[in-house]
């Protein structure tokens, strides 16, 4: 887990080098300790019609894509050789978000037959391709509907880094 000095540096970092006309609001930016994601804002559009204003959406987002790639890679490897970390970027239009370069990073763990079972299961019912996959969407799914505990337990284990850095006095 990194730190909140980390977090904030990395986030100040990319408020100071992205260009101010690619957003409406500060990026949102999320770090681990494989990758940097990065989404932007822009402003929003609208259409005739809900699909007009998804389509529209849709459509700003992939010109936003094409017309900043190449800065945007630049700042990527900028970003990458200082922060020894992949940047993956994404653009929230509206309450359209996509995000187009992220990490997929493998994740090893042993599971017993129980939960093995678990995956297969999923599997078998189309719900997952494999078990990579189910495991996976169980992620995704606790993510979901716990993120007010899970927000309480980076809260938690912040404040433990806080008391660890701070040390005992010599």
């Amino acid at each position: 887990m990194i730190t909140d000095e980390q977090q904030e540096a990395i986030t100040g970092w990319f408020a100071g080098r992205l260009p101010k006309e690619w957003t409406v609001e500060a990026p949102r930016v999320s770090v681990d300790r494989e990758e940097i994601t990065v989404i932007l804002t822009t402003d929003d559009v609208t259409g005739d019609s809900e699909v007009a204003t998804a389509e529209a959406r849709a459509g700003r987002a992939s010109a936003f894509r094409e017309d900043t790639r190449e800065a945007r890679m630049k700042i990527a490897r900028e970003a990458q050789h200082r922060y020894q970390r992949k940047v993956s970027w994404g653009l929230r239009v509206g309450d359209h978000e996509e995000l187009w370069t992220h990490v997929a990073a493998p994740v090893m763990t042993r599971l017993r037959q129980p939960q093995r079972q678990v995956l297969d299961t999923l599997v078998e019912a189309g719900v997952a391709r494999s078990r990579s996959d189910a495991l996976a969407w169980c992620v995704r799914l606790v993510g979901q509907h716990e993120e007010d505990w899970l927000a309480e337990l980076r809260e938690a284990m912040t404040a433990v880094d806080d008391v660890r850095r701070k040390g005992p006095a010599a």
